[in-house]
């Protein structure tokens, strides 16, 4: 479970929203008094932490989080003002984890989520579920509709990055490095032949995994 504390109710959404798509539970509160009072009844994983919140400012709800014998051990990313160091230290200082600078995209909240999560031996999201897809890290497994599929492990292995990110937009070059491991440069027309054979074995969940012309692929919800 993943705690978002945010008073921006549009950031709050996106943020739970994202983390929600890509196989965590999480849950947002706008202010100090919401947090404390779901931390009675729930110890989450990791909290997101904005500082600029109302009343109670982030960094005094991170020193009672770590003054806390309860509490103290759920890492903490703070989110900071853009440019401020200040912020940055302070929340350094107080015991924070790791910091986000506003404005932050999706797909960095979540890398640093998994980053901290790893650093801190907490377990990441063995499930990702899209629609009628669901993805088994541990046991590697894809089940469309019910019904489990064979992928090989590069097509395994670009579901399960695009399933990571839903929205986010991947060019070719960025998909061979992260997959192939191969350097800009190299045969683009691999990354096509995949995604032609995924879409194939996906059946009509296929449609999910968008073209976006003269730049490379996304998946949607």
């Amino acid at each position: 479970m993943i705690f978002a504390v945010e008073d921006d109710d549009s950031i709050r959404e996106i943020e739970i929203y994202t983390l929600n798509s890509v196989g965590f539970k999480a849950m947002g509160f706008s202010s100090s008094e919401a947090l404390f009072s779901a931390l009675r009844d729930t110890t989450p994983d990791l909290i997101i932490l904005d500082i600029m919140l109302p009343g109670e400012s982030g960094v005094s709800i991170l020193q009672r989080l770590k003054a806390s014998r309860e509490y103290r051990d759920i890492p903490v990313i703070m989110a900071t003002a853009k440019g401020s160091e200040y912020d940055k230290v302070e929340s350094l200082d107080a015991g924070a984890d790791d910091y986000l600078v506003k404005p932050f995209g999706m797909m960095e909240m979540v890398s640093r989520v998994k980053a901290v999560l790893r650093r801190t031996g907490k377990k990441e999201a063995a499930i990702l579920s899209l629609d009628e897809i669901t993805l088994n890290k541990a046991e590697h497994v894809v089940m469309v509709c019910g019904e489990k599929i064979a992928l090989t492990l590069k097509e395994f292995d670009l579901l399960e990055l695009l399933m990571e990110n839903p929205g986010i937009v991947f060019t070719r070059e960025t998909l061979l490095d992260r997959i192939w491991m191969q350097s800009a440069g190299t045969e683009t027309r691999t990354v096509d032949a995949h995604i032609k054979t995924l879409r194939q074995k996906l059946g009509s969940q296929g449609a999910h995994i968008e073209t976006v012309r003269g730049v490379g692929y996304r998946i949607e919800g």
